[in-house]
């Protein structure tokens, strides 16, 4: 069983940085996944992390903008969100894949955190 919480979402100008964090209670070795969804809008993968950090993956939409990172000691994985864009508004989940991979399946998903950008 692995449960996630993400958190850290909020209302924020454009241009300006936000960082969500993702908190297992499992110590299971998994990769970890942010996806984001806009209502009316398809779900989007936005970044992913292998269980040892060393491998990181992005969205074409943030790459360059957003970066992922985890804190093994606190069972968390950090989405560190810059300039900030209108089109970034969106509900924000991060979800467990237990092969370790970051590319899916995405096995097991927490509750959205929403992220909303003004112009």
């Amino acid at each position: 069983q692995v449960h996630l919480v993400a958190s850290g979402g909020g209302y924020v100008q454009s241009g300006s940085s936000l960082t969500l964090s993702c908190t297992s209670d499992s110590s299971a070795n998994f990769a970890t996944g942010w996806f984001r969804q806009a209502p009316g809008k398809d779900r989007e993968f936005v970044a992913a992390i292998r269980w040892s950090g060393a491998n990181k993956y992005y969205g074409r939409s943030v790459k360059g903008r957003f970066t992922i990172s985890k804190d093994h000691a606190r069972n968390t994985v950090f989405l560190k969100m810059n300039d900030l864009k209108p089109e970034d508004t969106a509900v924000y989940s991060c979800a467990a894949d237990e092969s370790g991979r970051g590319s899916g399946p995405w096995n097991h998903w927490g509750q959205g955190t929403q992220v909303t950008v003004s112009s």
